[in-house]
């Protein structure tokens, strides 16, 4: 039987050690916490936050993978009414509509960004100046940086059709991202997966293939290899819970700068107690701004899309989340310019910022598979050559 040991137990952790198992592997999960989770934890009590806003895009590969192992569970569907209230920051009003030079750029017929290009000088030339910088600051939701019209168009453009499509890929797993943890953990131990929390690793074992899936900070520190760095974002996190309050916006987007607002409970009331909502902000920050920056901009997006809020605050948390998208490709760069998924020596990385395509979780789910396959084939590889010197 192969043995596969797994550092770190998010979402890649996890996904990597089902894999595994599935195949046959005896599996060993070590997480540093308390409880698996990573990145995808959610809060416990009555405020069910996660770290950053979390959702699943139906149109990757990981949705039909958990699907058929029955793992993503009950979904908060966004009623009709709570969609219709959207609001998008423009001139520094509440619009509900984009500016129509935006929509040149998420028409189906647009043509393909280019790779080599940053967004901002490819999306002025297709929308103007004003639908390229409005279109960048949208779709700073799927990448938490400050600055999306300086990343490479290619990448941009991908996460801007994401975010838009009709009907809307994004899902909430309901109850917060943990219940979808607490369900691949339970078929990673019903698969005979041993998962040792509070396991701190410090050095690698060399008796079994290794697949790091922490952060790339963590995985650098572990290897000892300074070579394993990509560009990330930075985001100030504010989260709200206030007092219900009849017409109160569902989504809010800054058009102006990087920014946005969102209720999670107009799709799950089961994330507040009754007659609360929950509310979180998520605002990009440059490397020279602050928390108290980023905090000061959100709380003027809340003052335009949240009557009265301040008075109706019954909890409130701040927060400074670095990398929390993952990986961002510069002008010239690919996913496939990230460190890559084999190290060397029988270790393999996953996660959000190495050598694997997809938008959002998807980068982690496809590195983990990719580590599982290279790592048992290797196995099998070096197996049947020792059979044939046998």
């Amino acid at each position: 039987m192969h043995r596969i040991t797994v550092i770190g137990g998010g979402f890649a952790g996890l996904t990597a050690a089902i894999t595994a198992a599935e195949a046959g592997a005896k599996v060993t999960v070590h997480e540093a916490h308390h409880t698996l989770g990573g990145r995808a934890r959610t809060a416990e009590g009555p405020y069910r936050t996660n770290e950053g806003p979390h959702a699943l895009y139906n149109g990757g590969p990981h949705w039909a993978w958990l699907m058929q192992r029955d793992l993503i569970g009950p979904l908060a569907p966004i009623p009709p009414l709570e969609a219709a209230r959207l609001r998008l920051k423009h001139h520094g009003v509440l619009r509900r509509t984009p500016p129509f030079a935006m929509l040149k750029l998420l028409r189906r017929s647009a043509r393909q960004a280019p790779v080599d290009v940053d967004f901002m000088t490819w999306a002025e030339r297709e929308a103007g100046e004003e639908g390229a910088r409005a279109a960048a600051h949208y779709s700073a939701v799927a990448l938490f940086h400050h600055d999306p019209g300086s990343l490479s168009a290619a990448f941009v453009q991908e996460r801007l059709r994401r975010a838009t499509k009709l009907p809307p890929e994004a899902h909430y797993p309901r109850g917060g991202w943990a219940t979808l943890i607490d369900r691949m953990a339970a078929r990673a131990w019903n698969l005979g997966v041993r998962m040792e929390t509070l396991s701190r690793v410090d050095t690698l074992p060399t008796d079994t293939p290794v697949v790091v899936a922490t952060s790339l900070d963590a995985a650098r520190r572990l290897l000892k290899d300074d070579s394993l760095t990509w560009t990330s974002g930075r985001t100030a996190l504010i989260d709200l819970a206030v007092r219900t309050r009849r017409g109160d916006a569902f989504v809010v987007s800054d058009l102006d700068s990087p920014g946005w607002l969102e209720r999670f409970t107009a799709q799950d009331r089961s994330l507040a107690p009754a007659g609360e909502q929950l509310v979180q902000g998520q605002i990009p920050i440059a490397p020279h701004e602050s928390r108290a920056d980023g905090i000061a901009r959100a709380e003027r997006l809340l003052d335009l899309a949240f009557e009265g809020w301040r008075g109706r605050v019954t909890w409130r948390s701040e927060a400074v989340a670095y990398g929390r998208t993952g990986a961002v490709d510069l002008p010239g760069t690919s996913w496939r310019d990230r460190p890559a998924v084999d190290r060397g020596d029988d270790v393999y990385l996953a996660g959000d910022q190495v050598a694997a395509p997809g938008v959002l979780s998807e980068v982690s789910f496809n590195s983990a598979l990719t580590a599982v396959s290279l790592a048992l084939g290797r196995h099998d590889r070096r197996n049947t050559l020792d059979l044939k010197q046998a």
